[in-house]
This record gives structure tokens, sequence and C-alpha cells, in this order.
């Protein structure tokens, strides 16, 4: 019995020595528990705003009462641009969706006949979550600009004028007709010159409901929703956006694989056995970095393959896809350097491994979608070489970026390769000699 508890306190001595081990057991299920907790806790004002582009092609103090309502919400960050840049925004990704208000959308016909004040949306194919989302969010700011200019007799006095010289010029309008519509318009212009405004504010809520319950008040503008994609570069099916997620998963496992030889070696005893062949150990390591590269890209080769030939995912730029693999290659290798140096043990750097991996995964809108994500943790995804991967991919599936598009994702997946494993390098030669 004693020697049973001897070698049971020898492992636990053993493991309290070993500093990343230990992390693995009480400090990280810490950080999942915040993870998590951060995400489900929140409420909608605390998560990432939607980045929304308008675009006001109307001009009138209702477009503008419309978006000022539409901006207040804490879900939406809301950026006026034009109708070309809100499109390469959204196509590109660094949007989630376009709004076009049109001309003629504040009429005053429209008021009671909604159908020609319409508006138009482009959504990110990938955000499709959002998309019902944003138009409960524009139905409830159409309803707040609609009240709020009921509520305010210079704003309807305003509309009444501009719409009386048009009774005069409707050629296909009858005299009668005409007399009376001109009389009943002067009358509500005398009324609404009279009215207390501060005694409809005390009815906003309920006026509000009213609207907004269905009652057939009013319907809302209608919403037309328009394509963001160049011909031919919109994703034919799911497929096509799952497979750079799954690309993901075969680069995290490729890095956490070549990380533990690394350590395995070191432990075993064959990194010293490779070193006192007439070999360098720039050339070990060179050589380690090559054959994690080559696992990298082959099982990327290999997924889009079975995606091409079974589910139809299209490669309709094969150098733009090449060049995206090679870049999330170089990237996931770099890191695997750094990760192969964060413990002495295979278990310590396999955990921080996955950990790690897993973490990047989880910011970068892997496996928690960016519209659940605090601000805060949003902000950190930018951060993680996941969310630049899975764009680049897409860039060159299907969101048809040009190569001035693909330059940025190609050019921070390089740096952080290079940068990751050069410093791994540097911290693997310091604990070797």
């Amino acid at each position: 019995m004693k020697a049973i508890v001897a070698l049971a306190l020898k492992d636990i001595k053993l493991i309290m020595r070993d500093p990343f081990g230990l992390f693995w057991l009480l400090a990280f299920p810490l950080i999942m528990a915040l993870f998590f907790g951060s995400i489900f806790s929140t409420g909608s004002s605390s998560r990432a705003a939607m980045k929304v582009i308008a675009v006001d092609n109307d001009r009138t103090d209702f477009s503008k009462s419309f978006l000022a309502k539409l901006g207040k919400s804490d879900a939406i960050n809301l950026v006026e641009s034009n109708k070309d840049s809100a499109r390469t925004l959204v196509r590109t990704g660094k949007a989630v969706a376009f709004l076009e208000i049109r001309e003629g959308f504040s009429s005053f016909e429209n008021v009671f006949s909604s159908d020609t004040a319409h508006l138009v949306t482009g959504m990110d194919p990938s955000r499709k979550t959002e998309s019902g989302y944003l138009k409960g969010l524009l139905m409830y700011a159409w309803f707040g600009a609609m009240q709020e200019q009921y509520l305010n007799p210079s704003m309807a006095r305003k509309q009444i004028q501009e719409y009386l010289p048009r009774i005069d010029s409707s050629a296909g309008l009858d005299p009668n007709q005409r007399g009376i519509l001109k009389s009943f318009m002067g009358s509500l212009d005398t009324f609404m010159g009279e009215l207390d405004s501060g005694a409809l504010a005390s009815s906003e809520s309920s006026d509000t409901t009213a609207a907004a319950g269905g009652q057939n008040v009013m319907k809302g503008p209608r919403i037309e929703v328009e394509s963001v994609a160049r011909s031919g570069s919109y994703p034919a099916s799911a497929w096509e956006i799952t497979f750079p997620q799954s690309i993901i998963w075969a680069l995290i496992g490729a890095a956490t694989a070549f990380a533990v030889t690394i350590v395995t070696e070191r432990t075993t005893g064959t990194l010293l056995r490779l070193r006192l062949a007439p070999i360098s150990r720039g050339h070990i390591l060179a050589g380690k970095g090559l054959a994690c590269l080559i696992t990298c890209v082959t099982v990327c080769v290999i997924l889009l393959s079975i995606g091409k030939l079974i589910f139809d995912v299209r490669t309709p730029n094969p150098t733009a896809l090449a060049a995206a693999i090679l870049a999330a290659g170089v990237c996931f290798v770099g890191l695997m350097m750094l990760i192969s140096v964060m413990g002495k043990s295979v278990n310590s750097v396999a955990g921080a491994g996955w950990v790690i991996l897993l973490v990047m995964s989880m910011t970068g809108g892997g496996m928690v979608p960016l519209m659940a994500m605090p601000r805060w943790m949003a902000t950190v995804g930018s951060f993680s070489p996941v969310k630049w991967t899975i764009l680049a991919l897409e860039g060159a599936i299907w969101r048809g970026f040009s190569w001035v598009e693909m330059a940025l994702p190609l050019s921070i997946l390089t740096l952080i390769g290079v940068a990751c494993f050069t410093a791994g390098v540097m911290i693997f030669r310091k604990t070797d000699a």
C-alpha cells in the first residue's frame, strides 16, 4: 500500500511541476466558462453590431429620420456611403448588408400606400441568420419615423404643401374632384397648423403598438432583396460555405500533430541523434516545417477535390485558390512551430495546440457566429488567423475576389506564419541549448 501511495504522490508532484499541464487542468476550464458565459449571459446591446452600409437616394427629412431611428439600435453599426462602395463592402465580407433608400420613399401619397415606398437590401450570402433580424429592425425604424412625422405638425404641413401643386398639374383629374381635394388639403393644412403636438405625443406608445400590431393600419415599406455578388460569384449551395470551415479543422489537426512530433522527438532522444548527424538545427526545423506545409496543402486539396466531385463545390479561380491554400499552410506551419515549444511534455504541447487553435476558431467565427459574440470578442476575432483563412478561401471560391481584394487576407496569413515560425525557432534554440 505504501508503494501505491508513493507512486501516486510521485505522479501528482510531476503534474504540479509542469506549469503548462497544470494550466490545462485548472486555468483553461475557467477560461472556457468565462468565454461561453460572456456570450450567453449578455443581452443584444452588448453583442457585436451588424455593420450596415446605408445609401440614401431620397435625401428628405423623412429618410434622415428613418436612418436616425435605425442607427439608434445597438444591434446595427450604420455607415453611409454610395451604392458601388456599399456593394463591394458587403461582397468582400466587410459589412453584413447594405440598405438603399430609393427616391420617393417619403412622398406624401406613399404614406397610405406604402407599396411604392420600398427599400432595397443586399445581404452577405454567408450571413443569412442576420437577414430576418435586419428586416425586423427596418420595420421598427420605419414605423418610428412615420410616428415622428405624424406627431410633428410642421413635417406634415410640409408634405401637404408639397402635394398641393401636384393636384393642379394632374391632367387626368376631374375638375370637381380637383376642387374637393384642394379644399380638403387646405383644411388639413389649417388643422395641422392649430394642432397641439403635445397631446398627440401622449398617445405615442398606443399608436405605435397599433401600427406594429398588424391591424392593417399600414403594412410598412416593401423591401426588395438584391444580390451583391458579381456575375457567377455567389454560393451555389451551402457546401461552398461549409467546406472552407472544414478545411480549418484539417489545418488545425495537421498543425497539432506536427507540434507533438517535435516534442516527442525531443523527449525520446530522436532529436539528439539527429543533431549528431552532419546536419544543422536549421535543417531539422526546416524539414519539419516543409513536411507540415506539404501535409496542410495535401489535405486541403483532397477536401476540395471531394467537394468538387461529390458536392459540386466550384473552383472558378484556381490560381487564387492555390494562393489561399498556400498562405493558410504557411500560417499554420508557423503556429505549429510556436506551439511545439509551449511545453516540455507531449500532453502539455498537445493540450496547448488544440486549445489555442480551438480558441482561434471560436473567436474567428469558425464555431460561434460573429453575431452572437460580444463586441470585444468580435474585435479579438480580427486577430485570429481562422477568420482570414476562411475569408481567403471564400474569396477564391465564391466571393469573386480580385487580386487586390485577395492581397489583405493573404498578406495577414503569411505575416502571422513567418512571425510565429521565427519566434518558435528562437525559443527552440534557446531551450535546446
